[in-house]
């Protein structure tokens, strides 16, 4: 593709390299950027910046958050003793827009996956166990996708806090085997956290 503006070509490139995004879609939106007044451009930047910029993470469960400890975490109205653990901040944002759940989460930063190299150590998975053994925490909720490495990633904490007397639980299966969280709606999802089940572990040689 051939352009008149080395300036507009290098945009295209930059925004080219977010997921999902085409060249020709990278193209519409940098000329649209384009038509803006200053303003608007300015705002856009500044708001991209401070996103990169001053957007930590949670040190109490992993969400993102503007402080050292996110609005979940630090709401005393929240059930601190409930836990729901998921994979990462996206899953977080679509059980909240359920309004049906009003425990706290611990965000894994993923699944165990040895075809794409990540492993437990890679995953935020022991500062859960810690949390646990604390002795504050009655219901772990395993709100992990149910795709294979979902599952294993379940059954690998579920073996690890097995020692420790705490109810463990998964979400109902109103969320299809193999389906992402992100991507089930709002009254499947809140649904399934409100009718979760027992999480019991399967005889692996059976």
């Amino acid at each position: 593709m051939s352009y008149s503006s080395k300036y507009l070509e290098k945009a295209v490139d930059e925004i080219a390299q977010l997921p999902g995004i085409g060249r020709k879609t990278a193209l519409r939106l940098a000329l649209h950027v384009l038509k803006q007044d200053d303003m608007q451009t300015e705002a856009l930047a500044h708001s991209l910046l401070d996103l990169k910029q001053k957007v930590t993470h949670c040190k109490s469960c992993g969400n993102i958050s503007d402080t050292n400890v996110c609005q979940i975490c630090s709401n005393p109205q929240r059930n601190h003793s409930l836990i729901c653990e998921v994979e990462d901040i996206r899953d977080v944002i679509a059980i909240e827009n359920t309004e049906q759940y009003r425990g706290i989460y611990h965000v894994l930063g993923g699944v165990i996956s040895p075809m794409d190299g990540i492993g437990p150590m890679d995953l935020n998975i022991e500062p859960l166990v810690k949390k646990v053994q604390e002795g504050n925490v009655d219901e772990i909720i395993f709100g992990i996708s149910t795709t294979m490495e979902g599952e294993t990633t379940t059954f690998y904490i579920s073996r690890k806090l097995g020692k420790v007397q705490i109810k463990q639980s998964v979400i109902a299966r109103g969320i299809a085997v193999g389906d992402q969280l992100e991507y089930a709606d709002e009254l499947t999802l809140g649904r399934s956290i409100l009718n979760r089940v027992p999480y019991e572990i399967k005889n692996q040689n059976t």
